[in-house]
């Protein structure tokens, strides 16, 4: 198609030449440098002539070439094949189409019409009876459904996986159906290859003849229930009742149109024989090509979610952005592509002075040279102004007035001769008084106030005779800027301010105030601000405010454009202040935003904002302008997508549940962010839940790397930020199970911990088995000695006791009556009965006997009457728990122990309840003694030393069996001592 009408291009040429040379004298509001383009062929990796562009939702971009289907992340092309049910090769796409489904519909020749969803591709025309033989146009419907014209089933709806007949191929003209639309009356617009154009309404066809410029219509585009029409011929409108030629431009009149879209701003791009052409909504049309694309066909235009506009063609595809800035320069024909001082004043015109000399003004694309008084000659510092005109600072003429006199402008000259410091005037400041103040580059300043001059210098109070820049303040304080420091001049009082007070530098080079009253310092060695009487430096800023700074200024919005010596930067004003930036703080602009350069000019005010909120800035390179407003506007978010996972260099399903069977040494993810209009300064943020307690710094690397990740969920979030700092509020978030190594396995590090903890029970069984042993072998060993003693003493003492016993009873028997001895000698038998007794009782101890377990509770309730307590003092034995035999070594030591404990609190408590508590526990027995007495004195406690109570000996038996003794006392409780014996040495395992 494109090469059958590329005989047309010579004729727009010449068309398009005739309407530039008769527009010449006027400059264009809207000039096409204000786009910024990037072009892509097959040096870029987009092999074959373009036909067709979309976007799907996902971000990215579809462009069928003559050799194939291929997506466009903004960087990179990657050619596209098709799989799934419809398996047919892609090698020519002359249409591309996103259903209402938002999948992509790309049209193939012949047979196939290829919808591609979920990372298939299927055949939609399978279905279709008859079999169609080739799909010849398709469009969207007013519904978004699908329309498409073939040449066996004629004109269809396509919705929903169905078909539905509009217009059989019955009543359709013989000509194939080449271009589609619909109206917003519902009309069915149809162009075809050779027989005009036709239209149809409630099942009437009618077709249109009258006004086409030409019989092949090759685009359609409906607007309302107007229609554009593009033909060989050149472009027509419908106007709702016939085709006219009114309306549109004549550059478009006589333009062969191949294509045609209508933007979100209501611009009419046509894709020409000739290149790409613009009607604005004024309807003024111009060539958008560049000087290389003249004469080349543009085959397909489209506009993406973001706002550019992108056109393809023989040559490749090519991005027009809307970078923000409109440059001005010798392009645009400009006496320079270097500028200087700039000023708005009140009636809407931008001053501006070339850096190598002159005075221009600019004004609803009207440009002006100004050559009164010499300045057409003359190189030009400042320029200032207010209520009274226009105020200008010379390099060799002077101060210069110009004001507007019956229509006309004048000027006057203030120069040496008339008073003024110096003929070099540096920088310019009219203050609400009307008083002008002139800064010379070496001769201090001048004022100028009720036709009197007045000068000041450093000898007066200025810092230096060099004068960078003037500002009066809200407060009326004048200040000036000089290589060696800030001055301020308030109430014929002169104030010095430098390093020392805060300043990043001495070398201060312009001053702004802003809405709040906070004055601007901008130094060569950065910026700073003067507020609440104190000069601070902001905290914690970014080292683009940290360089030269050039200019200063606030917009509307209360953000600040700081021009450097290497950066346009616009920050928030509120945020810098507070020392608190972040990443959408601060936004840098650059070439792709519309500038020519970067790099800012030393001049006084050369950045500047205009009545309109616009701000306009002087350069190394063109004059550029920028509406704030439009820039806030533009914040479509990037879409992030998480294209792969490796783990070890392994692939990882993204699509699926993601799993990993073991822990990784290196894991990887890899995801980008689709921002087509400028996608090198995309940012992310990126954290893995799991593992990171925060989200990473912004960076723009497109993966993330982790080291010895071990097993469990994860879930790895990212999020991307705009060319212009804006944030996606949506994650992009893919889940990821790592599987644990058989020895991460929670079965185990349970078997680890139950054989451990098996280990440790044997280990302390055997260890209680080999105390239990030793403790057992000392009490036998005791216990035998104790026999063999119990067994000397009934051999040996008792015996002989008795046998004494015996013949005293024999004496006594024998002495009368009423003998003296008698009595006396009856006492001694009766003690050593006792004794006796006793000695019986000891040798019983010394042997185990089957009550052993009981043999304590007797003892101590015999313990009464052995003490001989009163009859007012309550005692008693308390037995808990099972009783289970005990050693008879540790029963002894036991009732000992207690019996001491008893002694005691008899004989120095003076208490009235005594109670003695056995309790046999699973682990221990425990011995309780408690009376209500008088308590222990609390000096004996302290000192541990043994006293009337026997403390120390019952604390040594205790011990010496392995128990523990507790005593507690208070003089209003009385007194407790306790006795614990584990289970495992107090129990007779014979027993």
């Amino acid at each position: 198609m494109i090469r059958r009408i590329a005989r047309d291009s010579l004729f727009a040429l010449l068309v398009l030449a005739a309407v530039f040379i008769r527009e010449a004298n006027a400059i264009s509001q809207e000039l096409p440098s204000q786009y910024v383009r990037e072009r892509w062929g097959d040096d870029g990796g987009l092999h074959g002539e373009v036909y067709s562009i979309t976007q799907t939702g996902d971000g990215y971009l579809w462009i069928g070439t003559e050799k194939g289907l291929f997506r466009f992340d903004g960087s990179k092309f990657f050619p596209m094949t098709a799989q799934g049910p419809a398996a047919v090769p892609i090698i020519q796409v002359p249409g591309l189409l996103v259903d209402g489904q938002g999948n992509l519909v790309v049209r193939l020749p012949e047979r196939n019409l290829l919808r591609y969803a979920n990372g298939a591709f299927e055949n939609t025309l399978s279905s279709l009876q008859p079999r169609e033989l080739a799909i010849t146009a398709m469009a969207q419907a007013n519904d978004r459904a699908l329309l498409v014209s073939g040449l066996s089933n004629g004109t269809l709806r396509y919705s929903g996986g169905r078909f539905e007949t509009l217009v059989p191929v019955t009543a359709l003209p013989a000509s194939p159906i080449i271009s589609l639309a619909q109206s917003t009356d519902g009309r069915i617009w149809m162009g075809t290859r050779d027989a005009g154009l036709f239209y149809a309404e409630q099942g009437r066809v009618t077709r249109v003849t009258k006004g086409l410029p030409g019989r092949r219509i090759n685009s359609l585009l409906a607007v309302g229930t107007d229609v554009w029409i593009g033909t060989d011929a050149g472009v027509a409108r419908w106007n709702g009742t016939e085709v006219t030629a009114d309306g549109v431009p004549l550059l478009l009149r006589r333009s062969p149109a191949l294509a045609m879209m209508r933007d979100r701003h209501s611009n009419l791009w046509i894709g020409a024989t000739s290149g790409l052409l613009r009607m604005n909504p004024q309807g003024v049309a111009s060539l958008q090509g560049r000087e290389s694309n003249a004469g080349a066909p543009v085959n397909a235009v489209f506009e993406d979610r973001e706002g550019n506009l992108w056109s393809g063609g023989p040559w490749g595809i090519e991005r027009l952005s809307d970078g923000g800035f409109t440059t001005y320069g010798r392009p645009e024909g400009f006496p320079s592509d270097r500028n200087g001082a700039i000023f708005a004043d009140s009636e809407g015109r931008t001053w501006f002075a070339p850096i190598d000399g002159g005075l221009y003004w600019l004004k609803e694309g009207q440009r002006e040279r100004v050559t009164e008084a010499g300045l057409g000659s003359d190189i030009v510092y400042s320029i200032g102004g207010g209520k009274d005109g226009l105020w200008v600072g010379r390099q060799r003429g002077g101060l210069t007035h110009l004001y507007s006199q019956g229509g006309k402008l004048t000027a006057e000259n203030f120069t040496q001769a008339q008073g003024l410091a110096q003929n070099s005037v540096y920088s310019i400041y009219q203050s609400r008084d009307g008083t002008v103040w002139a800064g010379t580059l070496s001769r201090g300043v001048s004022k100028l106030q009720g036709g009197r001059i007045t000068t000041y210098s450093a000898a007066d109070g200025l810092a230096s005779n060099t004068v960078n820049s003037i500002l009066e303040s809200s407060d009326g304080t004048m200040w000036f800027a000089t290589p060696d420091g800030l001055r301020s001049l308030s109430n014929g009082r002169w104030r010095k301010y430098n390093v020392r007070d805060g300043l990043p530098s001495d070398a201060v080079t312009c001053l702004s105030e802003d809405s709040r009253g906070v004055l601007w310092i901008g130094t060569s060695g950065g910026l700073a601000f003067f507020s609440g009487g104190v000069i601070q430096t902001p905290r914690r800023t970014s080292e683009l405010l940290h360089g030269q700074i050039f200019g200063v200024v606030e917009d509307r919005t209360g953000w600040l454009w700081v021009v450097t010596s290497e950066q346009v930067v616009h920050v928030n004003r509120d945020r810098l202040l507070l020392g608190a930036l972040t990443d959408g703080d601060l936004r840098e602009y650059g070439v792709d935003d519309g500038l020519r350069s970067v790099e800012g000019i030393r001049r006084d005010r050369s950045v500047v904002v205009d009545p309109q909120g616009r701000i306009w800035i002087s350069m190394t390179n063109g004059l550029s302008v920028t509406d704030p407003a439009q820039l806030a506007d533009r914040t479509v978010p990037a879409i992030v997508h998480i294209l792969s996972i490796s783990a070890d260099s392994r692939p990882i399903d993204v699509h699926s549940a993601s799993k990993v069977p073991s822990p990784p040494g290196r894991l990887t993810f890899v995801y980008s962010g689709l921002s087509l209009r400028n996608p090198d300064r995309v940012r992310f943020r990126y954290q893995l839940d799991g593992y990171d307690r925060r989200w990473s710094e912004v960076t723009a690397a497109h993966e993330a790397t982790y080291t010895n990740i071990g097993p469990g969920s994860y879930r790895f979030r990212v999020i991307a930020s705009n060319a212009d700092g804006v944030w996606n509020p949506e994650e992009t978030v893919v889940g990821l199970e790592i599987a644990p190594f058989f020895w991460q396995t929670w079965w185990f590090r349970l078997s680890v911990v139950s054989t451990f903890g098996l280990g440790m029970l044997a280990l302390y069984r055997l260890r209680l088995h080999q105390v239990r042993t030793h403790l057992n072998r000392i009490f036998e060993e005791r216990l035998a000695e104790r026999t063999q003693i119990a067994q000397e003493l009934h051999d040996t003492l008792l015996q002989g006791f008795l046998s004494a016993s015996m013949q005293l009873h024999v004496v006594a028997d024998r002495l009368p009556e009423d003998s003296p001895a008698k009595q006396p000698l009856s006492g001694v038998l009766e003690l050593m009965r006792r004794v006796i007794d006793e000695g019986r009782n000891t040798v019983r101890g010394m042997r185990s006997s089957p009550d052993a377990a009981r043999d304590l509770q007797q003892a101590f309730s015999r313990i009464r009457d052995e003490l001989d307590l009163p009859d007012d003092v309550g005692f008693r034995v308390i037995v808990g728990g099972q009783a289970r035999p005990l050693h008879p070594i540790l029963r002894d030591e036991v009732y000992r122990i207690g019996r001491e404990a008893l002694v005691n609190a008899v004989q120095h408590s003076g208490a009235k309840n005594i109670e003695v508590e056995l309790e046999y526990k699973h682990k221990e027995l425990r011995l309780l003694v408690r009376d209500s007495g008088s308590g222990i004195d609390p000096q004996v406690m302290r000192s541990r030393r043994e006293g009337h109570s026997g403390l120390e000996g019952m604390r040594e038996r205790a011990e010496r069996i392995g128990g523990r003794l507790h005593v507690y006392s208070s003089a209003t409780a009385g007194t407790e001592v306790e006795l614990t014996v584990p289970s495992r040495v107090a129990l007779n395992p014979d027993r």
